[in-house]
């Protein structure tokens, strides 16, 4: 420790020398051999610089870091899922960039850290990963198995990177570093006690700094080492777990599908659709891969090592407060205090969500017995991979008897030892979810015993759990089904009511104007509806927002019933069009502007609008010839789009022609709104069997924010499926075959 300050004492001899030595030649000479030392000082003044603004970077990036966890706990409240999943902060490429820039303090191996600030900050970044790591631990599971080991492989070289540079930095004593002032305060104490050795005085302070700082660095090491184990055997169980999910999820899709079966003849209504959406619901909240990690025994241990580091964090800032004002000395300058601030906030937001899952978590189980009776039981699905790994062949590049033995032994004894390990971890983390049970136990125990248990809860036969033999609460379930009612009422006040107007007020029973189309015009009915759409915007503006708001439901159906082939092409076509209708007020680069003015203005109104009519269909025309003729093959591109939509108002204008002809008593104008009407409602009554389809997914990750858009559909279009599905409105003889009802 005595080398820490061996310029120091050396310059303090020197001056002592002066003040008691009439001949100071040879003193000066000692003195000019600091000149270079002082120099070399200057320059890494110069050099560090532009630290302050890599200061403040680093406080940018734990800016970043701390939104994200608050948005994260701002969705899981308006949500109420307090076991907080992870949306926003998650582990990505972007997102461990970001955390590597708000570790530059404790991985800067040179930089002294003189002041209270200085030693304070590089502390609490530390601690502020701690946290950080603690908050991303759920959305481990939201990854595929090549996303979570590419981050999880990312995440160790971080954290080792880490780990080293602090222990280095406690070895070489950048952590404990004294200032100016304090070298300072040693002079003068030394001056003021000639008796006394200066050494032995300079050892003792160093000592005691070293200890204090050195102390809380291997602590929050040890916690970010604790918390990379946690994180690894999580992952290793992720992997068994989602396949053990997913078998039984397959169980109840098919228990699901078969309620909707056995009523194939009959319609889908709006009850029966809630039922199913329901029963979807509850299997994909169960099985969500975040609740299922947020259940689990590491993230309780994760959340409580947290408020651990907290507690730390906040003794050592409490320890060091009044030291710490304008105590900054360091090459960052500045930028210091502003950095202390920021992660300390980071630090005290960051532990909310992982000591809210601790408690969570307990309260997810029916009883509180099964928390104890299970601490040394290790359940198969933690150490399952590994034991597949083990079981599992090598291939292997030669062809030597005695190295294939050799490596399969040296394999065996690794993945044997991991398994231990495993164990012990799941053990030692179900023994810490302990600490916050105790502070639980009786309050859980009261809440359970003045309330009676639910039996035969609505939905639980579709609740899907690791363990068969764990029951899911009853106030859990019911929260599931809670949220799923106040989404469905939300999206009720958000009701296409210009739409529904329209559908009832305009379309005819059976929907007859449907079926002047053929089989070709209804495979995509948003090319139908944007064309209709077309030829009345001359005229009125009254439909644009029903076609608006239908629009969205009849892509969304077209999406879903015809998804490959060259339906894809002719949806992109639709969207395009409309995209040119809506926003350009035009039809294939024609102006409406240059219709209307072709329409001879002495007419009535019936005869302008059946010019108009016929001047769509001249265009129409005159597009698909010039198509032609520039394509000797099949069109592409630019022409295929000009193609297909020209292609549509020649068929459907010459049928709106002909339409009218045989119906004299209605107008132009009532036969195209009827018929756009027409077209939209039988489009929609195929919205049930969307919803059904969209409860259902097969990527894991991806089944919740189906079910929830199902939801969401389902409480916007309730309204209009009892509309369309209204007996007055079907006609008796109506053939399935001209109109797709939505039939399961």
């Amino acid at each position: 420790m005595v080398m820490d300050f061996e310029s120091t004492k050396n310059y303090l001899q020197l001056l002592d020398e002066l003040k008691s030595k009439s001949n100071i030649s040879p003193v000066i000479s000692k003195l000019e051999d600091y000149v270079r030392v002082i120099y070399q000082t200057d320059l890494e003044e110069k050099y560090s610089k532009p630290m302050f603004w890599i200061g403040m970077y680093i406080a940018l990036a734990s800016l970043y870091c701390i939104l994200a966890m608050v948005a994260d706990l701002i969705h899981g409240l308006k949500s109420r899922k307090l076991w907080f999943p992870c949306k926003y902060f998650t582990y990505n490429a972007f997102t461990l960039t970001v955390i590597a820039v708000a570790m530059k303090l404790p991985v800067d191996l040179s930089s002294p850290m003189p002041g209270e600030v200085d030693r304070a900050a590089k502390l609490g970044s530390v601690a502020f990963m701690c946290t950080m790591m603690a908050n991303l631990l759920p959305c481990l599971a939201t990854m595929d198995n090549n996303a979570l080991l590419a981050n999880i492989t990312a995440l160790v070289v971080l954290v080792i990177t880490l780990v080293v540079n602090v222990c280095i930095q406690i070895q070489t004593g950048v952590v404990k570093s004294c200032g100016v002032d304090t070298l300072y305060n040693i002079k003068d104490f030394i001056y003021g006690s000639c008796d006394d050795d200066y050494e032995l005085v300079i050892r003792i302070y160093s000592e005691e700094i070293w200890t204090s700082y050195s102390t809380i660095a291997t602590i929050y090491v040890t916690m970010l080492l604790v918390l990379l184990i946690i994180h690894v055997s999580s992952s290793l169980a992720i992997l068994k777990s989602k396949q053990i999910i997913e078998s039984k999820y397959q169980q109840g899709h098919e228990r699901a599908s078969t309620y909707l079966q056995q009523s194939a003849e009959e319609l889908l209504t709006v009850e029966k659709l809630k039922q199913h959406v329901s029963n979807y619901w509850i299997m994909a909240r169960s099985s969500s891969p975040q609740f299922i990690i947020a259940c689990s025994t590491t993230t309780t241990a994760s959340g409580v090592i947290c408020a651990l580091s907290t507690v730390l964090y906040i003794l050592t800032m409490g320890w060091k407060v009044s030291e710490l004002e304008e105590d900054h000395r360091s090459d960052y300058k500045q930028s210091m205090p502003v950095i202390l601030t920021v992660q300390c906030i980071g630090v005290l937001v960051g532990t909310v969500a992982p000591l809210s899952r601790c408690f969570a978590s307990l309260s997810f189980k029916v009883s509180i017995k099964s928390v104890i009776s299970k601490v040394f039981k290790v359940e198969t699905y933690w150490t399952q991979k590994l034991s597949e790994w083990k079981d599992g062949s090598i291939p292997f590049l030669f062809r030597s008897h005695k190295r294939k033995v050799v490596l399969k032994s040296l394999r065996n004894l690794i993945l044997n030892l991991c398994i231990k390990l495993q164990e012990g971890v799941v053990v030692v983390c179900k023994m810490i979810a302990l600490i916050p049970f105790f502070f639980m136990i009786c309050f859980l125990y009261c809440f359970c015993s003045s309330r009676e248990k639910t039996e035969n809860l609505e939905g639980r036969a579709y609740v899907l759990q690791l363990e068969d033999e764990v029951e899911l609460a009853d106030r859990t379930l019911k929260g599931h089904l809670n949220s799923l009612n106040r989404l469905i009422q939300k999206s009720e006040k958000e009701q296409p009511k210009t739409l529904t107007n329209l559908i009832s007020r305009k379309s005819t029973i059976g929907f007859q104007g449907v079926q002047m189309f053929d089989n070709n015009d209804r495979d995509c009915w948003s090319l139908v509806v944007v064309t209709l759409r077309k030829i009345k915007e001359v005229e009125v503006d009254s439909l644009l927002k029903s076609v608006r708001e239908g629009l969205e439901y009849v892509t969304l159906v077209d999406k879903s019933l015809h998804a490959t082939g060259d339906y894809v092409n002719i949806q992109k076509a639709a969207e395009r069009l409309w995209q040119e209708v809506d926003v350009s007020h035009k039809w294939l680069g024609i102006s409406l502007k240059d219709i209307a003015s072709q329409v001879i203005t002495t007419a009535c109104q019936e005869d302008a609008t059946l010019q108009i009519v016929q001047l769509f269909l001249e265009k129409a025309n005159n597009k698909i010839k010039g198509v032609q003729s520039a394509d000797s093959g099949r069109p592409n591109g630019d022409s295929e789009f000009m193609y297909i939509c020209a292609n549509s108002m020649s068929r459907i204008t010459e049928i709106i022609i002909e339409d009218q002809k045989e119906s004299h008593k209605k107008s132009f104008d009532e036969l195209i709104s009827s018929r756009i009407a027409d077209v939209m409602g039988a489009c929609l009554t195929n919205l049930p069997k969307v919803i059904a389809m969209k409860c259902h997914t097969s990527v894991i990750e991806k089944r919740e924010a189906s079910v929830q858009a199902a939801a969401k559909l389902l409480g916007e279009t309730k309204e209009i499926i009892q509309t369309l599905q209204d007996p007055s409105r079907l006609a008796p003889s109506m053939n399935p075959d001209d109109l797709p009802l939505s039939k399961y």
